[in-house]
């Protein structure tokens, strides 16, 4: 990581959404990977939920923690694979529909790759993506745990922390929500 020392840490606050039929806060390890990895890197967890395979269910949480001003990035674990219950791409396609978001292609393209070192070809049945929704970060990686460490270890760490160079997600944050 590019970090400048010159500049000032500037935390974040993150909620975490595990999308499971199976997982419950005593079995989530993926999630309890990110919640982790958040604190230690001095960010804030600001929420954090399990929601079923459900794009409508998974959307409307989305969208409620879009529109909480103490949410600045969602990160979430599972639903991104090929399967019909994996319905996490689509439930942000409603968020970004619904809020004139945009999609930061980048990300599932530089998780790919990053996975392709660990779990070579498979990593081609993962819809790893990201938005930008209403000023807020949402961030789809698969439920797996080396799945979640490597798109917190190789992207999200650096582009959440405000001293990255050249550029990072944080100094964008302020002009998310310009027309």
């Amino acid at each position: 990581m590019a970090v400048d020392p010159e500049r000032a840490f500037k935390p974040v606050n993150i909620a975490v959404l595990t999308v499971s039929d199976t997982r419950t806060l005593d079995n989530d390890t993926s999630g309890d990977i990110l919640v982790e990895r958040i604190a230690t890197a001095g960010h804030t967890l600001a929420g954090r939920a399990i929601e079923k395979d459900d794009a409508t269910r998974i959307a409307a949480l989305l969208d409620d923690w879009v529109d909480d001003d103490g949410i600045d990035a969602v990160v979430i674990t599972g639903g991104t694979g090929l399967t019909g219950r994996d319905v996490t791409p689509e439930a942000l396609e409603r968020v970004k529909e619904a809020g004139g978001g945009r999609d930061i292609p980048g990300f599932g393209e530089l998780f790919r790759w990053i996975s392709f070192k660990t779990i070579g070809t498979s990593t081609v049945q993962s819809r790893a993506c990201a938005i930008v929704a209403r000023g807020t970060y949402i961030f789809a990686l698969p439920g797996s745990n080396g799945a979640v460490k490597d798109g917190w270890d190789g992207i999200l760490a650096e582009q959440l922390d405000s001293r990255n160079r050249p550029c990072n997600f944080v100094e964008l944050m302020p002009r998310l929500r310009e027309v």
